[in-house]
């Protein structure tokens, strides 16, 4: 019987270990490991899931601080600086020359997830990524990049999805761009030195010991992550769950659709469809930032434009959740969410989803407490579209005492206003109205 302990090239051996294994680490951590012996660099180099999933967000040597060029300290900046250097060369150096590194140890061929959250990301780069064929990148984030010019990205975004494309082009399917970036992983806390482990240092200080700490702490930490991620906003009812994207982007993601994927989808409400509508009501394509949960309208407990069910409606009503997937770089991975109920027979359930942007909730939606009526249940009074001035809000307080607070101006027209300066009649208003009111009339 062989007594010899399994290795760990024997364990990375394995396909299954290696690809679950490394989205946990860090670059420089992989190559660092390829560094130490020839069985394991060469079984690192030709595996793909090796390198599938790249997170460079951590690497600060990839944020350029626009502080005055000459400032000196970093060696990639002795690079020739003439008129010819353009603004975007200058601040895409730090990210192709980490692409260099990794093309060189063939290894760039094979990413298939990148992750440059927070980094100096230049529109120039995200062009390279899409268009150049020394890339395979899949699904990209870009949230909270620096110097990213967001008109030239759309530019870029426009022309690689342009209907003339060489067909399979492009190879870019799901693009983060739009949230907030993840929370940076807890590292473990180092234990403190004790006898017992300064008798270990001389073992523990080994390049090859030092590695494998450093993956042990990262995967704890990333697991700890992991499990204290909160379920995914978009399907609660959240409320606002992104801030509202510059004018241009609904065109953008109006040409991308079925081709690349993004953290956020176009509001589906029925006044953006010039069929459904009124010219006068109709509104120009907008980006849904709302989070309505599953529960629909407080009237009929849905939506004229219908809720998108996962499996069902088309893959475009869904954005792309976050954290990115790690062990997987697909579209529906990427969008599918975390059920958020289970039933008595171990079945779980994925909520309906229903999003919308504030130019069609104007009106209908409680900021407060997220309640909404839709257009089909609800018709605001006319009145309604007109500023209140000083004395008409101080006229309001006084019916609300007098009469109570179902008098408001829509009823005397046999309108009763559900909304009223952005929170609901119901209950919200009651409570922000109350000390004033109360303070008034003493």
């Amino acid at each position: 019987m062989d007594s010899t302990p399994t290795s760990l090239l024997d364990l990375l051996s394995n396909n299954i270990i290696l690809g679950t294994t490394a989205p946990y680490l860090p670059v420089a951590g992989i190559l660092a490991l390829s560094a130490t012996c020839k069985d394991l660099r060469s079984l690192i180099l030709t595996t793909p899931d090796a390198f599938r999933h790249v997170d460079l967000s951590f690497k600060q040597s990839a944020i350029i601080d626009p502080s005055p060029i000459d400032s000196g300290g970093i060696s990639w900046r002795a690079e020739r600086m003439d008129e010819a250097l353009t603004e975007d060369d200058f601040y895409a150096g730090p990210l192709r020359g980490i692409f260099s590194t990794l093309q060189k140890q063939h290894a760039l061929v094979n990413i298939k997830t990148l992750i440059l959250d927070g980094l100096t990301v230049p529109a120039d780069v995200v062009r390279e990524i899409i268009a150049e064929d020394r890339f395979n990148v899949k699904i990209l984030s870009i949230r909270e990049a620096k110097q990213l010019n967001e008109r030239k990205l759309q530019q870029v975004l426009r022309y690689a999805v342009r209907p003339t494309r060489p067909e399979g082009t492009p190879k870019l399917r799901a693009l983060y761009v739009f949230g907030p970036r993840d929370a940076p992983l807890r590292a473990a806390p180092e234990p403190k030195a004790s006898g017992w482990s300064s008798l270990r240092a001389g073992v523990m200080s080994s390049e090859g010991a030092q590695i494998g700490a450093e993956w042990n702490q990262r995967s704890s930490a990333a697991l700890s992550s992991s499990l204290a991620q909160p379920d995914d906003k978009w399907y609660r009812t959240s409320g606002r769950v992104l801030r509202q994207p510059t004018s241009d982007w609904p065109g953008t993601l109006q040409d991308c659709q079925g081709i690349i994927a993004f953290d956020a989808v176009l509001c589906r409400g029925p006044k953006h469809d010039v069929t459904k509508t009124r010219s006068e009501d109709y509104l120009k394509p907008a980006i849904a930032t709302v989070a309505l949960g599953p529960k629909g309208c407080e009237c009929c407990g849905s939506c004229p434009e219908g809720a998108a069910i996962f499996g069902k409606s088309d893959d475009t009503c869904f954005p792309l959740l976050t954290p990115p997937p790690l062990h997987a770089s697909t579209v529906r991975a990427a969008q599918f969410p975390t059920p958020l109920s289970t039933h008595s027979d171990g079945m779980s359930t994925i909520p309906p989803l229903i999003l919308r942007c504030e130019d069609c909730l104007r009106g209908r939606w409680c900021e407060r407490c997220n309640k909404w009526w839709c257009e089909a249940c609800y018709e605001e009074p006319i009145s309604r579209d007109h500023l209140r001035t000083e004395m008409q809000q101080l006229e309001l307080r006084e019916d609300l005492q007098r009469h109570g607070w179902d008098y408001i101006e829509g009823e005397k027209r046999g309108r009763p206003v559900k909304v009223y300066s952005k929170l609901c009649i119901e209950s919200c208003l009651v409570s922000e109205m109350w000390p004033i009111v109360d303070g008034m009339w003493g």
